[in-house]
């Protein structure tokens, strides 16, 4: 039996911690704006764009938080860690947007029935100055999205706010220049069709991970073969990939060797290829002969 993984490895979200606390001072800040710039405007378009501002502060507070967990050592109780925390959060974001985008269709719908009237003006000025904390958030978190689970929650919030902020824009120039106050409502509702679909690509993401599927980026059937065309390999079954969080994987399985003298020689080179050429953090390789395997029980 042969363990090889690598000492408390970062996840994909903690090495863009700064990233996201930077993200997290922005979006605080022109929240409190915001919510007195919609309430003064009576804007639909304007509060929803509030209201995501809000589940970013209080998800990338989360995404945060999560991080901080994730950093803390493993317990005899929980031998992993928290690494899983980090996609929790990104769970409870991604239900959080199909929430704030289903209510937002839901107001929008109201609206539609009997439209109030927007100041556009203050409309518009407040809806720039949130394009602009957007288009920041969205470049700083851009790049560390695609590599945690965690961060890219938080990116879809931040990205999703910016395209309110342009749909708001474009909103109030239309009520300023012709007076139609259904375009408040209409683009309103086209933001929350845009976002839903999105967001349940990262529902199912997070799901996926918590019910340890083979990562997405991990070819199992490539791993296979890999293993199976090392020297002194006869076989290999039993084999598991999934992930702990974004970034960190992890294997087991067993590997059928021609001659037991072997042994220590197949254990280096199963691990030297799964952690060098697959990435994968944890290793855990269970090493048998055929006599041997005759006896085992298993699935």
């Amino acid at each position: 039996m042969g363990n090889g993984h690598l000492h408390t490895p970062a996840s994909g979200g903690a090495k863009h911690k700064r990233r996201l606390q930077l993200v997290f001072i922005l979006t605080t800040l022109y929240l409190a704006a915001e919510v007195v710039g919609g309430i003064a405007t009576h804007s639909l378009a304007l509060l929803a764009d509030a209201g995501h501002m809000l589940t970013d502060v209080a998800g990338i507070g989360f995404a945060l938080l999560a991080i901080g967990f994730a950093e803390r050592p493993a317990t005899p109780e929980r031998t992993y860690g928290f690494y899983r925390v980090e996609i929790l959060a990104a769970l409870a974001n991604a239900i959080v947007l199909i929430g704030i985008s289903l209510f937002i269709l839901f107001e929008a719908y109201e609206r539609f029935r009997s439209p109030p009237e927007v100041a556009s003006g203050p409309m518009f000025v407040v809806a720039v100055v949130g394009l602009a904390v957007n288009i920041a958030g969205v470049f700083i978190l851009r790049r560390g999205s695609g590599e945690s689970l965690n961060l890219k929650g938080a990116y879809f919030e931040v990205l999703s706010d910016m395209l309110t902020s342009v749909g708001v824009i474009i909103a109030a120039i239309i009520i300023y220049t012709t007076g139609w106050r259904y375009a408040d409502p209409l683009i309103s509702a086209g933001i929350g069709l845009f976002i839903l679909p999105r967001t349940w690509i990262l529902l199912r993401e997070a799901v996926g991970v918590l019910l340890e599927g083979t990562p997405s980026d991990i070819n199992l059937p490539a791993v296979r073969e890999a293993l199976a065309e090392l020297p002194g390999v006869r076989e290999i079954h039993d084999l598991h990939v999934w992930t702990l969080t974004s970034g960190v994987n992890a294997m087991s399985g067993h590997v059928v060797v021609i001659d037991d003298k072997l042994h220590n020689l197949v254990l280096s080179a199963v691990h030297d290829v799964l952690t060098h050429r697959f990435k994968i953090a944890h290793v855990t390789v269970q090493i048998e002969c055929d006599d041997w395997r005759d006896c085992e029980a298993h699935l």
